[in-house]
């Protein structure tokens, strides 16, 4: 499904966000990125998606090349990858309603977009997102007035909206307290065990990798450390990864 090969990310001021990285990640698979801030994984969603324009290597998505896709086709392809953020990127003002139906905003025409027109098919299927997410009543409510935890279940809700093929989810549960950030990983466990959605997700803690992912990559420095099952993570590898040095 999606292939990395030799992706390198080296920023203006000289910064070497990602060094010749590659692999594989097959339909179905839930790989968790792990690493500290600064070793390269917002760097390497990013460019999947082409949020950052990579340096170097390529990267393809269902026989697609993504690294050489013009305007029409990115925007195509970024249709069946959904992004889920660590702060959430709602529209604070808007409802809730509204900042999950933006996630459809791709597959309509370019004056329904504008005007903010959404068929009445993609509005039941936002309202069926929301009840599933426990956001059923909060549909009216604007974006502002929920919780950490209600506003990434929204922002799930808005990646759903795309029918997605891959969820990039970078550092979803960072800025949430230990309880909720469990419930945002079972949610995206769901998606991924019932809907068939690949899941790549970024973490720093271990102990939500080895709960949640079927594959961990870890990174240090722009690299890949570590690439493998992760019941096999040691508390020597972790202390490696976490490491000042």
């Amino acid at each position: 499904m999606l292939r990395i090969e030799a992706l390198e990310k080296t920023y203006d001021n000289g910064t070497e966000a990602l060094r010749k990285i590659s692999f594989n990640v097959e339909p179905g698979e839930f790989v968790v990125i792990l690493g500290k801030s600064g070793s390269g994984k917002s760097t390497l969603l990013r460019c999947i998606n082409r949020l950052v324009e990579p340096t170097g290597g390529r990267i393809s998505f269902g026989g697609h090349e993504i690294t050489s896709a013009r305007p029409r086709q990115l925007r195509h392809l970024r249709r069946k990858i959904g992004m889920v953020f660590q702060h959430y990127n709602l529209v604070a003002q808007a409802s809730v309603l509204t900042n999950a139906l933006t996630g459809s905003l791709g597959g309509l025409s370019p004056w329904a977009g504008l005007i903010n027109y959404f068929p009445k098919d993609s509005v039941l299927r936002a309202r069926m997102y929301l009840e599933d997410l426990g956001l059923g009543d909060k549909a009216g409510q604007r974006a502002n007035a929920l919780s950490g935890g209600q506003q990434q279940r929204a922002g799930i809700a808005r990646a759903l909206m795309q029918q997605p093929d891959m969820i990039l989810a970078d550092e979803p549960v960072a800025s949430l307290d230990p309880a909720t950030s469990k419930s945002i990983m079972r949610i995206l466990r769901d998606i991924n065990q019932k809907k068939g959605v690949t899941i790549l997700c970024n973490l720093h803690l271990p102990e939500l990798a080895r709960e949640f992912g079927d594959r961990v990559l870890a990174l240090k420095t722009g690299q890949i450390i570590y690439d493998g099952s992760p019941e096999h993570l040691d508390q020597k590898l972790e202390s490696y990864l976490y490491q000042t040095n």
